[in-house]
């Protein structure tokens, strides 16, 4: 059997027929996300004034994204460039030469590695903008459903964020299969450019999100709640429509871009890995490359059984199996899928690979993921314990409010990390007799099998911001309305918003964790890579491992654990410029008469506009950090020193990623726990009181922790380590230091301070510039 040529791989009748079978399900993916987006786009958008107010949210989010397209596409092209170019500065690999002839294997790597990068950050950026456009399509058409019942607006909410689940699911699994179907054993040259491409624009798409859905969210809630004792999304507010835009452009476009690059890297460093085993086990080499893009097929199948079940659970016919809420539902779904995953892992480990041990480690990422819901719910959950502390902590005013927050991220992260080592723990102990890299790789399955069902974790991350969105324009257009029927549709909407809250700090737990344990993968294929490129030039001592008592290796440790913590400054000061622009804008208009009584419609443009300005000024400096630090580090120190350097990135990133996701999400929810009390100004509880306004800051410190700093750690910890693997060869080659390297190093170093200075320096926002040359021309 020779199905499109595969036999030249190696590949035997049955996996040719898995490798289509995987194609396949790629496509019934994709399918399925079509399906439902027919479903979803069928319901109604509610009255005109809900309309009004959707429409705005639409074209703020269309213009933020075109925005930063034009941002980021020459940052593309001449990346596209050096990619190409990077191929040639050493001979090409074993398995490429085997592949394609000596005479042209490098031009072919060098071509499909440039594809493949494209592919990679096409995909990332389809993923990001449909998954965006679909959230928005469904926000109004949520609001609407609550009126006719809870069961509807949750179905559309959380079927239209399957949908972007599926195309994640989808083009994820099949740009990868593809790879390998076109260059067989020397895939992982092209699938480092896969997995960049994506990861790129999943950095540019959570910094600027992240930036612009925190700065207006903290410009409303400031001037609004705190000043003005107005309700959240009044549409008196100027900051309002600029808030709900930034729920799409940071928490759909954004998380689902992170989480399709986390998906993509996870099977890209699986690859790797498997085709590092291929030669020390020549009897049945090719399962170690198959078996784990079968399990990625097995899992899209197990989402879409899954989420299907969701709405289904909430009205289930035995009584003690239905759910109680759209919390509940979905973790049944959840559960749902890694049952099925999770016993046709075996199936396939057992009869084709016959080593039951990889099903094991697949169940192990399995449950991980599982486990992080439980976990993350504890500590952000309005009904467990830490988040009723920080209500407590609201009694005595913000500063004790902001201690017990930080107190409770802190202690989350550490238990995150814990469930992690257990998880790399059970690796070793399966295959710790068998050597170092098969460890590796049981810890690159534990990845695969954490995000075998990205269908659920994005439906439930992009569920938050659709039922966010939903609730804010209720409050806008019913805000007149106190008839029986809006009482009761507005108890809809709080009631989802809150669990969406609850999700999406989970999936930000699962988006954190999965990061880490891809970037492990990573950094155990970079060592690999390495060793494999001296061994190609002939160097004498080989690198097999990552020696910390060497003392460049660890103070390249020192400066990888620093680096999230520079990344998350910058971040935040981002959010912090942009949002003192914003109340100062909000104040000025609350000025207009008029406004205040509802006479005067609030400028939401304006504010839409400094926001998009603040969140594009940070995109290149911060990716410029990102790809040059590792660069500097491995020509200066050398590539055990890099090792070095990202394993460091690894650990404070993880800590630091879960501590402000965890902390920022109890805050949000604390706050929503008081402002679901009755209001009583003697007992000071409900809107308005005291207790209320520590709790409005606390949430306005987490923000930007939770859906600026922290989300965008995950994208810059694998950006450093694919840089690092595309860079190791050209690190080997030129290891010895020259007038030239001096320069070069010179020149990169001078790069990085420029991006510090340029992401410090303040500026104003280039909306107010243009508008004020406008207005100069019309006088």
């Amino acid at each position: 059997m020779n199905i499109l040529g595969l036999a030249r791989h190696g590949l035997n009748s049955f996996e040719q027929i898995a490798i289509m079978g995987v194609m396949l399900t790629a496509f019934i993916s994709l399918l399925y996300a079509w399906m439902l987006r027919k479903v979803v786009l069928k319901k109604d958008k509610g009255t005109p004034k809900m309309q009004e107010i959707w429409n705005a949210i639409r074209i703020g989010a269309d213009s933020y994204l075109k925005t930063q397209l034009r941002k980021i596409l020459p940052i593309i092209g001449g990346l596209t460039v050096a990619l190409f170019l990077s191929v040639y500065v050493v001979p090409a690999s074993r398995e490429a030469v085997a592949e394609f002839g000596a005479k042209n294997a490098q031009i072919i790597v060098a071509i499909g590695r440039t594809i493949a990068f494209i592919m990679g950050a096409g995909f990332s950026l389809l993923v990001g903008q449909l998954g965006m456009r679909m959230a928005i399509q469904a926000n109004v058409r949520t609001a609407a459903a609550a009126r006719r019942g809870f069961n509807e607006a949750l179905s559309i909410a959380y079927y239209a964020g399957t949908i972007t689940g599926m195309l994640t699911d989808g083009l994820g699994l099949f740009g990868g299969t593809l790879i390998f179907i076109v260059f067989g054993t020397a895939a992982p040259d092209a699938l480092l450019g896969f997995g960049f491409g994506g990861t790129l624009l999943a950095l540019f798409m959570r910094v600027g999100g992240g930036i612009f859905t925190k700065a207006a969210d903290i410009g409303a809630d400031l001037v609004g709640k705190v000043e003005k004792d107005i309700p959240e999304d009044d549409p008196r507010n100027a900051a309002v429509v600029a808030d709900l835009v930034g729920d799409n452009v940071g928490d759909c476009a954004g998380m689902a871009a992170d989480i399709f690059e986390s998906y993509e890297v996870t099977i890209v460093s699986g690859l790797i890995l498997g085709l590092a085993l291929v030669a020390l086990d020549p009897t049945h080499a090719l399962k170690w490359i198959v078996y784990p893009l079968i399990i990625r097929a097995i899992g899209v199948i197990s989402s879409i059984l899954g989420t299907f079940t969701v709405p289904i659970w909430e009205r289930f016919p035995i009584k003690f199996l239905r759910a109680k809420d759209a919390e509940e539902a979905m973790f049944r779904s959840y559960e749902v899928s890694s049952v099925n995953t999770i016993i046709w892992s075996f199936v396939v480990a057992v009869n084709y690979a016959h080593d039951w041990r990889l099903a094991m480690l697949t169940s192990v990422g399995v449950g991980l993921a599982v486990a992080f819901n439980p976990l993350t719910s504890y500590f952000t959950s309005t009904r467990k314990g830490p988040v009723k502390e920080i209500v407590k902590s609201t009694k005595t005013g913000p500063a004790t409010t902001i201690l017990s927050g930080l107190a409770v991220g802190m202690e989350s992260s550490v238990w995150a990390v814990v469930m992690i080592a257990v998880s790399f723990i059970i690796a070793l102990a399966l295959y710790s007799s068998a050597g170092a890299i098969y460890v590796l790789y049981g810890v690159a399955m534990v990845g695969i099998g954490m995000l075998s069902h990205t269908g659920n974790n994005v439906a439930m991350d992009s569920y938050g911001p659709i039922s966010d969105n939903a609730n804010g324009i209720a409050e806008m257009a019913w805000h007149d309305q106190c008839d029986e029927e809006t009482v009761k549709a507005r108890q809809i909407m709080a009631d989802l918003d809150a669990v969406g809250n609850t999700t999406k700090a989970i999936t930000k737990g699962v988006a954190i964790a999965s990061a880490v344990i891809a970037a492990v993968s990573l950094f155990a294929s970079y060592i690999t890579d390495v060793g494999r490129v001296q061994l190609q030039l002939g160097v004498k001592e080989i690198m097999t491992s990552i020696r910390l008592s060497d003392t460049k290796v660890f103070v390249g440790l020192l400066l990888g654990g620093a680096l999230p913590w520079l990344f998350s400054s910058l971040s935040l000061r981002a959010v912090t410029r942009a949002a003192g622009l914003i109340v100062e804008e909000v104040r000025r208009q609350f000025k207009i008469p008029g406004l205040m009584e509802g006479k005067v419609k609030p400028d939401y443009a304006r504010v839409v506009g400094i926001s998009t300005a603040a969140a594009q000024k940070e995109l290149v400096p911060l990716a410029m950090i990102s790809v040059l630090m590792p660069i500097i580090v491995g020509l200066v120190l050398q590539v055990e020193a890099l090792g070095g350097f990202l394993a460091g990135i690894i650990l404070s990133g993880q800590l630091l990623a879960v501590f402000m996701a965890n902390a920022g999400g109890a805050w949000d929810n604390a706050k929503k726990s008081i402002e679901d009390e009755p209001k009583d100004a003697i007992a000071c509880t409900g809107k308005g009181s005291d207790r209320h306004k520590a709790g409005v800051v606390g949430d306005t410190v987490g923000d930007p922790l939770k859906d600026t700093a922290g989300p965008a750690l995950n994208p810059m910890i694998k950006v450093t380590n694919l840089v690092s693997l595309i860079a190791a060869p050209i690190l080997v080659k030129y290891s010895k230091m020259s007038i030239g390297l001096v320069a070069v190093v010179a020149v990169l170093l001078a790069g990085v301070i420029w991006a510090i200075w340029k992401s410090k320096r303040e500026a104003p926002s280039l909306f107010i510039e243009i508008e004020d040359k406008v207005a100069a021309k019309r006088s």
